[in-house]
């Protein structure tokens, strides 16, 4: 344990001294954006899921098929630090880059997930809320997360109860975010320098908050970035369960290449799998 703490502050300083680099705002945005696919339960429908639902639920012989065309068609995964290098000093990517990404610490992005992605050498970004871990058989354990880790997948953040951005404050930001950061840190033993913003809402008013903790990007949903602030405000796109292939192919191919319109999203209460619409 001493070792691993002694290993994590010093990648803690590292990460420090690079991040304090000044961001080329107009450079980010003036990128290519790269396609990060976004999921959350991947498990068969019920005949209780609505069609909205399925936006959130992915059946796993879909992400199977899914995951096969990406590695068929030649795509890369890439990991947010690569991500970051390319929009911050245009460090080139692999041809046909790709990032996964799933939220919520849902036990089947472990058991279902984790050995497709291993079968194509793909990897992938797991957007933690630390109070589901271990919260009961839906969810991941702490072995598992460690075990992600340890396999070359990047752990990150996504607050500690699932809270709304916009309504964080005071002490809550500690609460929050300080709190889960460093616990994540502790548990895999490596810096946690990424987040996600549950329900894909954020406001810019926030933004300073993640960059005073030490967060080299942030990562919503759909909506269209901060112009003052691109790299907290990544896009993400959710491959939805009712997708063909066809359809995520086009999804990725178009979806990414201009900066669309501000939508009110949909907003998933991860802890019953209620769904509820934004009030913006």
């Amino acid at each position: 344990m001493l070792k691993r703490l002694i290993t994590l502050i010093t990648l803690c300083f590292l990460y420090l001294a690079s991040s304090a680099q000044t961001i080329d705002n107009a450079a980010v945005l003036a990128r290519k954006q790269v396609p990060i696919l976004c999921y959350h339960q991947i498990r068969n429908w019920r005949a209780s899921d609505k069609l909205v639902d399925k936006d959130y639920i992915i059946p796993p012989e879909t992400f199977k098929a899914h995951m096969k065309m990406l590695a068929d068609s030649g795509y890369h995964t890439i990991l947010p630090d690569e991500l970051y290098d390319y929009l911050t000093k245009g460090t080139p990517l692999p041809d046909k880059p790709v990032m996964l990404t799933f939220d919520d610490t849902d036990g089947d992005q472990y058991e279902v997930a984790r050995p497709e992605l291993m079968k194509y050498g793909f990897k992938g970004v797991y957007f933690i809320i630390f109070n589901n871990i271990n919260k009961n058989h839906h969810y991941m354990t702490r072995q598992q997360i460690r075990q992600l880790s340890e396999e070359g997948n990047v752990i990150a953040c996504h607050t500690l109860t699932h809270a709304n951005f916009k309504k964080i404050q005071g002490t809550h930001w500690e609460a929050e975010i300080d709190v889960p950061k460093k616990k994540l840190e502790i548990l895999t033993g490596k810096p946690v320098n990424y987040f996600a913003f549950p329900y894909g809402v954020w406001n810019s008013q926030g933004l300073p908050q993640l960059h005073k903790r030490g967060f080299l990007a942030a990562f919503q949903l759909s909506e269209k970035r901060d112009p003052n602030d691109a790299i907290m405000t990544i896009r993400r796109v959710l491959d939805c369960g009712y997708w063909t292939t066809a359809t995520l192919d086009y999804n990725i191919k178009h979806d990414f290449r201009s900066r669309p319109v501000k939508t009110k999203p949909t907003l998933v209460d991860s802890s019953n799998n209620s769904l509820k619409t934004s009030k913006k």
